[in-house]
């Protein structure tokens, strides 16, 4: 069994298109006036292992039961990627990953290759 110590927080990646990019940028701007998280840049194309436009939030363990409830009910529609940061980006993204919406397929083998 793995210790949870080993989570040294987590990344929520809020994905988006043309068409929903306002309601991500709406739930970035909530994400930010509630919690004291870690707004990453705003990807308009795939990069990495993500399929579609996106940005990354992270956050600390102990918020994760603040955040993720917050992202549960004021999602607006868009599939969102929660994962660990243990230092193993493959299992972190695939095995210790929860989906809110709909499981995107990432692109596994970028995260191999780094």
């Amino acid at each position: 069994m793995k210790d949870t110590a080993q989570i040294t927080g987590f990344h929520a990646h809020i994905y988006f298109d043309t068409t929903s990019r306002d309601a991500a940028a709406r739930v970035r701007e909530g994400l930010g006036e509630s919690f004291e998280v870690q707004l990453g840049r705003w990807h308009d194309k795939p990069i990495g292992p993500h399929p579609k436009a996106m940005y990354q939030v992270a956050f600390l363990p102990e918020q994760f039961g603040k955040v993720v409830p917050w992202l549960m009910l004021n999602r607006q529609g868009l599939d969102i990627l929660v994962h660990p940061s243990t230092g193993d980006d493959v299992g972190d993204h695939t095995d210790r990953s929860l989906w809110l919406g709909e499981k995107l397929e990432l692109n596994i083998e970028s995260l191999r290759a780094s």
